[in-house]
């Protein structure tokens, strides 16, 4: 068994999804387009590599808080939960409308979210719907709120240099809204084992257009990747990061219904998946169609594969999920929650009409 004693782990109960919405912008990008504008065959290689064939672009002018706004106004219309019956709202995203305010306070804007509601941004990628996840529920556990929006994804290919072979194949956009309510003690829980490593940051970053490297003339605001490095960081850290969180909830790997891993790429997944000894039933691949979405990609995933079978479910699901990458870091969480009771993919044509 791994040693948890000494990390930061928590153990929630009560804390249960009740719906889900993941909203695309709806220009999409291929490996035939790519291969047509670089004139070499390298795209559709790195597809066959990473299972990622077609991905989600936003087009200029529309940004991670207008795709929020449409996730969020479908989940609560179809939740049918009024704007002032949420307590919190928190946003998680690497890639704001503005350096500030944050996204928080412009989406309790738009939505029509009361006033005196709680509202936090957090600065979080690949991990990031786990630690929104993790912020949220504590904040419900610990409150006398009984209703949380969670929003989080990234506007990623804004900053993927348009002629980068290897990272533009991989990228895609996507925000989700993540209904969460305060619920029977007894018939869920929530289990966190997050981790960090700063040495890892120089190799997946954009230098520019902070307070390090502030915009200029010569500031590009590009991404930066270093594929090896991630791929060694992952089958390092991750397999015992999610025997951690396994640990703190109790389970083996015969409980776990879905395996909803961080959505990189499907050769790492498949490697990560077997190192900790998950089947291919369990393990959930939603990569084709979308890409590689940042802190979207979990809750993308469960949006994708599980919408069908988790809204028709009546049992409890067992949801073991891990995010991990930029930072480094990483975070696992085993989620025993009731079945979803709405949960959509939609499209989104344009920017919000209340955006600014």
């Amino acid at each position: 068994m791994p040693d948890t004693t000494s990390a930061l782990h928590s153990r929630l109960a009560g804390i249960h999804l009740r719906g889900l919405v993941a909203a695309l912008p709806a220009q999409t990008e291929d490996a035939d387009t790519l291969t047509r504008q670089w004139g070499y065959e390298n795209a559709h290689k790195v597809a066959a590599a990473t299972g990622i064939h077609t991905r989600h672009l936003v087009p200029p002018g529309m940004t991670a808080c207008d795709l929020g706004e449409a996730a969020a106004r479908k989940l609560l219309e179809g939740l049918q939960w009024p704007a002032d019956s949420v307590d919190l709202l928190i946003v998680v995203t690497q890639t704001p409308d503005y350096p500030l305010p944050g996204n928080a306070p412009l989406l309790q804007h738009r939505l029509g979210l009361r006033k005196h509601c709680g509202s936090l941004d957090i600065t979080s990628g690949c991990s990031g719907f786990v630690d929104g996840l993790w912020v949220a529920s504590s904040l419900l556990a610990s409150s006398n709120g009984r209703r949380a929006l969670l929003v989080v994804g990234d506007t990623t290919t804004q900053f993927v240099p348009p002629q980068d072979h290897n990272t533009r194949p991989l990228f895609g956009d996507a925000v989700c809204a993540i209904a969460l309510e305060r619920g029977d003690q007894d018939s869920g829980f929530l289990a966190v084992v997050p981790g960090v490593d700063g040495s890892g940051a120089p190799y997946l970053t954009v230098r520019d257009g902070a307070a390090r490297h502030p915009v200029d003339d010569a500031c590009f605001g590009h991404l930066f990747m270093d594929g090896a490095q991630v791929f060694a960081f992952t089958l390092r850290q991750v397999p015992k990061n999610i025997a951690a969180a396994m640990e703190v909830a109790g389970w083996n790997n015969a409980d776990v219904d879905y395996l909803l891993l961080h959505q990189a790429n499907e050769t790492m997944l498949r490697h990560l998946a077997n190192k900790v000894g998950f089947s291919e039933q369990q393990m959930v691949l939603a990569l084709d169609g979308f890409g590689n979405t940042s802190s979207a990609s979990i809750p993308l995933a469960i949006a994708s594969a599980l919408a069908g079978p988790a809204v028709q479910a009546t049992a409890p699901l067992n949801l073991l999920m891990s995010g991990f990458g930029v930072g480094w870091r990483w975070a696992s969480a085993a989620w025993r929650t009731a079945p979803l009771q709405y949960c959509e993919i939609v499209e989104v044509a344009s920017p919000a009409a209340s955006s600014s």
